[in-house]
């Protein structure tokens, strides 16, 4: 049953695919000098099916979403691989304790689908789940841009076990983009930390 209308077939039905046109350029303020990109609005079918995938355990939408993700990624003109034509795709990451209800990292999932989709149509493609959260940050839900960045203040951090090569030009991948607050955190650590963002794609972003 597709998540985004319950009409019977396919865990996401064409019509609900649609959702997610080209990637649209999302301006928001601590995320000016990285271009942003959303697939859609955070409404309607596509936030059933972001609900869904993230927080109601519908894991067989992982490749129709990765698969929005990666028709999008050749749209970007910031985008680029390592010179060894390597696309690099850092997941946002996900609070622990969330990550273990929804079993796992989910956007680390939703990664690995698009990852999979591109190197399918014959891409070399590296995921690298850079990124972890602290503990203490808290549900960013209903939090305005100055809280949600005071929860992720100094919360956000490398790790050692999943970063790219130094240098090396990466894509931030999320589900949705509200305030920027996320992205501009994970923009900064990744970026002094030597791995340059050269573009965030998002499946949706409010407003």
């Amino acid at each position: 049953m597709c998540a985004g209308c319950g009409v019977p077939g396919a865990g996401c039905c064409a019509a609900c695919t649609a959702e997610f046109a080209r990637p649209s350029r999302v301006v928001r303020g601590p995320t000016a000098d990285v271009a942003v990109y959303a697939l859609g609005r955070y409404d309607g079918a596509a936030r059933r099916l972001v609900l869904a995938f993230k927080e109601r355990g519908r894991r067989d939408l992982a490749p129709s979403l990765g698969r929005v993700l990666a028709e999008a990624l050749p749209y970007l003109p910031e985008v680029r691989p390592d010179r060894d034509g390597v696309l690099w795709l850092v997941p946002a990451p996900s609070r622990r304790s969330a990550s273990r209800v929804r079993g796992g990292p989910h956007v680390l999932r939703l990664a690995r689908a698009c990852a999979a989709r591109l190197v399918s149509a014959g891409n070399q493609v590296a995921i690298a789940p850079a990124l972890r959260l602290t503990r203490g940050a808290r549900d960013a839900v209903g939090l305005n841009h100055s809280q949600r960045a005071a929860n992720l203040a100094g919360r956000v951090r490398l790790d050692p076990c999943g970063l790219p090569p130094p240098g090396t030009p990466v894509v931030l991948l999320d589900d949705v983009v509200t305030t920027g607050a996320t992205a501009a955190a994970c923009i900064q650590v990744l970026g002094d930390g030597g791995f340059p963002v050269s573009a965030v794609l998002a499946l949706t972003a409010t407003g």
